[in-house]
């Protein structure tokens, strides 16, 4: 059991903060439900909490600090050096992606850690790419994943290391044929559970200020500047009989609290945000669908195969949390509440805990190890009698590689005929709140779609949560609609449905975390924009204003103002692009093509071709650019052999072939 730091204080001052804390406490009670004027007991619930930094807590809970710093959740994101890297220096074999013809290795200049991305041809080099990390996920227990930084919009390198099998490999995601290279951003969904909670720019999807190093004190714990200025000033509590409201500590939470401060990450789903929340709004102390819900598919005859984070979800599928005063029954029956910190101390790594303090929590409950296992007894013997390795074996996981991890569904053990049985799909569920409201529900559809790739059948099960009967319906509903239109790629539905909704461009509000009303007005200007129907630009426009940072949104509209002739506009919508991400390639390739055919400008517009080019060899518009750029300077020659190696990469762009018929015959 975790012992509880003893705080020492004169036994005067002691007795007096006692009986004033009672009858505080009793003033609370008659106010209703221990709370201060409507405020929530906790400091950190309140809408005004500070944070402190994990650095203010050092000072009091050194030796906590320190352990800390060496868990999984203190090493889960820092900023990259050889020090932190699991692979070490090298050097590394490259790995091949056959799908895209590259390859990548790492590369290390003394501490600095280099991505580097390049194509052979009979042992030339076509390409070459070489790309600064800044950051390592993951602390390395089972893999480390990179990422960088390019004016705050943080996007993830095409390579991971996989430390299990000491092997570099392309990132989950990114293999059979899914590497999207160096363009998948870094959104705060995912970076909110790797660190303590960032600066983001509203009106972004990856665009940060600042980022912290790993999990800190506060993610678990709550805002506490109030706890570190009223303990500096002398207000302490003895927290052997009382509890402190000024932190949360989680070990004094209701289980299903308690529960939920480890759900916010440890179960890796499809997370659905209630209306007007963001990742930055759930606290400790919190209902976790307060601010979300988190749904994972159900499938009958996979009960032996899950997912990497799924220890939340799995544990719950166990008869040892399933069984009376489980967070999910206060009946009080039976042993005490299964939870997270039963087994572990998040202050300690679990590399640094022993398989006997494991085992101890099982024998909390099973106190007769000779009658509670029924495994014959050599065997428990040659196993120590570790009950984690028979009822919690490690396997590995269905969506991360090169991966084995403990499985947190406490059971017999598993015969290997579970693979062999027929997998169904059942639906899916919400695993921390199964009453989750049915948008909720319509929602994870739509995203299993759009994120995970699910079949067509999703968009079909997600328009029955948001009917369309009436014009009402239709307002209600119009963010849904729309987006599950928009997927099928039904333009005339997306038309109809504003239509119907009887909005304009400027109905739409304010800037918010999720960016919502930009995407619908992204959606409905694209939609209009591609039947050819008078005010796409207006919503386009509204899209980039609401959501200035979303830079794809500023691209689309600076490509709708350059059809509409509007070129000084399209050149500042490229150059917005370009000063806050210079690696953007659509931007590079429309503002070259705007300097050659507005201005004559034959270098700016190469430079720009070239410099795309560069950063991604295949971007068939810069390609195109490029030949028109050569048939401008009358370089037919190179010009032709531009258009064939398109025809070579895209045997079926029948404009290449268009212009290569059109070109003069050589001298």
């Amino acid at each position: 059991m975790k012992k509880t730091r003893k705080i020492d204080f004169p036994v005067r001052t002691k007795y007096l903060f006692v009986l004033l804390l009672a009858a505080f406490a009793a003033a609370l009670i008659r106010c209703g439900g221990m709370e201060e004027q409507g405020q929530p007991e906790y400091a950190g619930l309140r809408p005004d909490a500070e944070y402190a930094g994990m650095e203010a807590c050092r000072s009091c809970h050194a030796d906590i600090y320190k352990t800390f710093s060496h868990t999984g959740m203190g090493q889960s994101f820092e900023a990259s050096s050889l020090a932190r890297s699991a692979a070490g220096p090298g050097p590394h074999a490259p790995v091949y992606d056959p799908h895209l013809d590259f390859y990548y290795m790492a590369e290390w200049r003394n501490d600095s850690l280099f991505i580097l991305e390049y194509r052979l041809s009979d042992g030339d080099t076509l390409h070459a790419r070489r790309q600064f990390i800044h950051y390592i996920v993951g602390s390395g227990q089972h893999t480390n994943s990179h990422i960088y930084n390019r004016n705050g919009y943080l996007h993830q390198a095409p390579l991971t290391f996989y430390t299990q099998n000491e092997k570099w490999d392309l990132p989950p995601g990114y293999e059979n044929g899914g590497n999207s290279r160096f363009s998948r951003m870094i959104g705060l969904e995912c970076i909110s559970c790797h660190n303590a909670l960032p600066e983001m720019v509203l009106g972004s999807e990856n665009k940060y200020t600042a980022i912290g190093n790993g999990i800190d004190c506060e993610r678990c714990h709550g805002p506490g500047a109030r706890h570190v200025a009223e303990k500096r000033a002398g207000k302490l509590v003895d927290i052997r009989t009382e509890t402190d409201y000024t932190i949360v500590n989680p070990a004094k939470l209701e289980p299903g609290l308690q529960f939920d401060v480890c759900q916010r990450c440890h179960i890796q789903g499809n997370a659905v945000l209630r209306e007007g929340k963001s990742f930055f709004d759930f606290r400790p102390g919190m209902q976790l669908s307060d601010v979300m819900h988190i749904f994972m598919p159900v499938w009958q005859g996979m009960e032996d195969e899950h997912i990497m984070a799924s220890h939340a979800e799995r544990l719950k599928m166990s008869l040892c949390f399933k069984s009376p005063a489980s967070p999910e029954d206060d009946s009080g029956a039976g042993h005490a509440p299964l939870t997270c910190i039963t087994c572990h101390d998040p202050h300690v790594s679990v590399r640094q805990t022993s398989s006997s303090s494991f085992n101890n929590a099982c024998f909390g409950c099973h106190t007769d190890k000779d009658e509670d296992c029924t495994a014959p007894r050599e065997d428990l013997e040659h196993e120590g009698f570790n009950c984690v390795h028979c009822h919690m074996e490690g396997s590995g996981t269905i969506d991360i590689p090169h991966v084995k991890v403990t499985d947190h569904f406490i059971r017999k053990p598993v015969s290997d005929s579970l693979v062999e049985r027929i997998r169904t799909f059942v639906g899916i569920e919400c695993i921390h709140a199964p009453d989750a409201p049915p948008e909720a529900r319509g929602m994870a559809y739509i995203q299993y779609y759009e994120k995970f790739g699910f079949d067509r059948f999703a968009l079909d099960s997600a328009k029955k949560y948001f009917p369309e009967g009436t014009n009402a319906d239709v307002r209600r509903f119009l963010h849904q609609l729309v987006h599950i239109a928009f997927l099928e790629k039904d333009y005339r539905r997306v038309v109809d449905l504003r239509r119907r909704a009887g909005i304009e461009a400027g109905s739409f509000g304010i800037t918010s975390w999720s960016n919502r009303d930009a995407w619908s007005c992204y959606r409905i200007g694209e939609a209009m924009r591609g039947l050819g129907v008078e005010g796409a630009l207006g919503f386009l426009d509204r899209a980039a204003e609401l959501a200035p940072y979303n830079l794809e949104f500023r691209s689309v509209y600076g490509t709708a103002l350059m059809e509409a002739g509007r070129t000084a506009d399209a050149k500042k919508a490229f150059r917005f692009i370009l000063e806050e991400f210079p690696d953007h390639v659509q931007a590079m390739s429309n503002l070259g093509y705007i300097l050659l055919s507005t201005e004559g400008d034959t270098t700016g517009s190469y430079d720009l071709y070239m410099r795309a080019l560069s950063l991604d060899p295949g971007f068939l518009s810069a390609r195109y650019n490029l030949a028109g750029w050569y048939l401008y300077r009358q370089r037919f020659t190179e010009a032709k052999h531009t258009l064939q190696e398109i025809l070579r990469d895209h045997p079926g762009e029948q404009r290449a072939r268009s212009i290569l018929s059109s070109l003069p015959a050589p001298p």
